[in-house]
C-alpha cells in the first residue's frame, strides 16, 4: 500500500480525532482500536495533538478572540489544533503549507466562514511561535532579497529635501 500525502494524512487526522471526540475516546486510544494503522504521518499528527494538548489548545484560546474553545465547530478546532501542533513541533515543514493546508480542510469540511477563522487564528499563532522568516534566509517563503542601499541612496524619502 503506498504512503498517503500529507494532504490524505491530514484529513485521516482531521477524521480520527474528530471521530474520537463523541466516543469519549483519547486519539490514542482510538488509535489503538483501529483495526488498520493509520499512515505514519497522521498517526504522528493524531499522537501530537493528544501530547501537548494543553499547549495546543493555550495558543488556540488565546488568538482566537472571542471564541471560547468548547463554542467553535467541532472540525475548526480539530483543524486548528492539526495545524497548530505542525507550527509547534514541525519546522521542517513550510509556514505556508501548514496554514494553507488547515484553510482548505476548513473550508471543505467546516462552516462559510472557517476558511478565513483559521486563516487569522493561525497567522496570529505563527507569529507568535515561529522565527520570521529573514529575506537573507535561503527560505522559499521569504521572497527575494532587498538590494543593499548605496551611500549615496537615502533612508528616507524626506532626506532628499522633498
Amino acid at each position: 500500500m503506498p504512503a498517503a500525502s500529507r494532504r490524505e494524512a491530514r484529513e485521516r487526522a482531521l477524521s480520527l480525532l474528530y471521530e474520537a471526540e463523541p466516543k469519549d475516546l483519547t486519539p490514542s486510544g482510538l488509535l489503538a482500536e483501529l483495526p488498520v494503522p493509520p499512515d505514519p504521518f497522521s498517526a504522528q499528527l493524531v499522537q501530537g495533538v493528544e501530547e501537548h494538548a494543553e499547549r495546543i489548545d493555550g495558543l488556540i484560546a488565546r488568538f482566537a478572540i472571542d471564541w471560547k474553545l468548547e463554542r467553535m465547530p467541532v472540525v475548526d478546532r480539530m483543524v486548528l489544533r492539526l495545524a497548530v501542533l505542525e507550527l509547534l513541533e514541525m519546522p521542517e515543514i513550510p509556514l505556508g503549507a501548514t496554514i494553507s493546508e488547515a484553510v482548505e480542510l476548513a473550508k471543505q469540511y467546516s462552516t462559510e466562514e472557517s476558511g478565513r477563522f483559521v486563516n487569522g487564528v493561525l497567522a496570529s499563532v505563527a507569529a507568535d511561535v515561529r522565527a520570521p522568516v529573514l529575506a537573507s534566509e535561503p527560505d522559499r517563503e521569504a521572497g527575494p532579497a532587498r538590494p543593499a542601499r548605496t551611500a549615496e541612496e537615502p533612508a528616507w524619502p524626506n532626506e532628499r529635501g522633498c
